[in-house]
């Protein structure tokens, strides 16, 4: 068995001997103690001890207790396959979306800054509250975003359906204000965007706005990531609208836009069948990769990557779990969504409502 770091071992053993967590797949509350390990590129440890009393609010690790560390962990025996590729980022997560494994991970619930991936999370929100069919008006709030838009026009009436495609295809930052606010109110959609990060468990999800420009003390992981990815690929109408490759949208009458879907994995990877890229100075290049061989569907999340890298990094993570699934035991669970009832009472009373028909 290798371990990128000594003190992940240390941790495992401590755990089990304390009973806390006899086994690497844990539950929804997944007891775990934090760890602090190398590889966090310079990002602060954690404000408690490496190994946490068992009980302690410090030892609730969602995931299990190897997603606690800040740095690489695998059960990678010597020999069984390909050694796990390096990729310039700070964390990182490889999970089967079937069975929910996670199979390597680097800095699983380090907190980042999401850039558009989080228009993932605003997508999966709002698909089944809005009808498709229906039009929406572009506010002047929407229209003012700025860098990546679709180009929409103010007072414009646009149909939500061609709004999702342009989210996901283009990374549309003034259709994400649109459809958040298309829910009731801008603040009613964001309620509804965190409301959704808690059912899935996503606990490290802080959503401020929803194309995921930087604001302050909007921060994501790489674990809560692959949670939310694992949601969407459970979502006909957002692979529907995630995979479309080509579409035009009327920007005003006789103005249209040719979109082209900027996830370079849907024609190149051999497999791909998804996913969102972003990029912010902040946040560095941030990648959701979807992609199926054989039966088998792998979620890799990308945080804080070179620019330009993020793509390629996942590619070499995903070709590597390909290659190593069901030959090594997995470092953790993804967790299953809460029950629907904890969604919009306590987060976004009164905001669950359709769009006028």
């Amino acid at each position: 068995m290798r371990r990128k770091s000594w003190l992940v071992t240390a941790v495992v053993a401590a755990a089990a001997a304390s009973s806390v967590a006899a086994a690497v797949l844990a539950g929804p509350s997944g007891l775990a103690p934090k760890a602090t390990t190398a590889g966090r590129d310079s990002r602060p440890s954690r404000p408690f001890p490496s190994i946490p009393p068992p009980g302690s609010p410090a030892a609730q690790v969602v995931g299990g207790t190897l997603m606690a560390s800040n740095g690489i962990v695998v059960d990678e025996p010597a020999g069984s396959g390909p050694p796990l590729p390096s990729v310039p980022a700070s964390a990182w997560v490889v999970a089967n979306a079937d069975t929910g494994q996670v199979l390597a991970a680097k800095d699983p619930h380090g907190e980042y800054g999401p850039a558009s991936t989080l228009k993932v999370l605003t997508a999966i929100a709002l698909i089944p509250r809005l009808n498709p069919d229906a039009d929406v008006v572009a506010s002047q709030l929407a229209t003012s975003q700025q860098p990546t838009s679709a180009g929409l026009v103010t007072g414009r009436s646009y149909k939500v359906a061609d709004l999702f495609r342009a989210l996901l295809m283009v990374s549309a930052n003034d259709a994400a204000v649109v459809l958040t606010q298309a829910a009731g109110s801008e603040a009613a959609g964001m309620a509804l965007i965190n409301a959704e990060a808690r059912r899935l468990q996503a606990y490290d999800v802080v959503a401020r706005l929803p194309n995921g420009l930087p604001a302050a003390g909007q921060v994501i992981s790489a674990y809560d990531e692959a949670l939310i990815a694992r949601q969407a690929l459970r979502m006909p109408a957002f692979m529907a609208y995630d995979q479309t490759l080509t579409s035009r949208l009327e920007l005003k009458p006789g103005d249209w836009e040719t979109m082209v879907n900027q996830n370079s994995l849907l024609t190149k990877y051999p497999g791909g069948i998804g996913g969102k890229i972003g990029w912010t100075v902040s946040s560095g290049a941030t990648y959701i990769g979807l992609a199926r061989r054989n039966g088998v569907t792998l979620i890799v999340t990308v945080l804080h990557c070179t620019s330009l890298q993020e793509i390629t990094s996942a590619e070499k993570l995903l070709d590597w779990g390909f290659a190593m699934n069901g030959k090594i035991s997995p470092v953790g669970s993804l967790v299953p969504p809460l029950a629907p009832p904890t969604i919009a009472g306590q987060f976004a009373k009164g905001a669950d409502r359709r769009v006028a028909r």
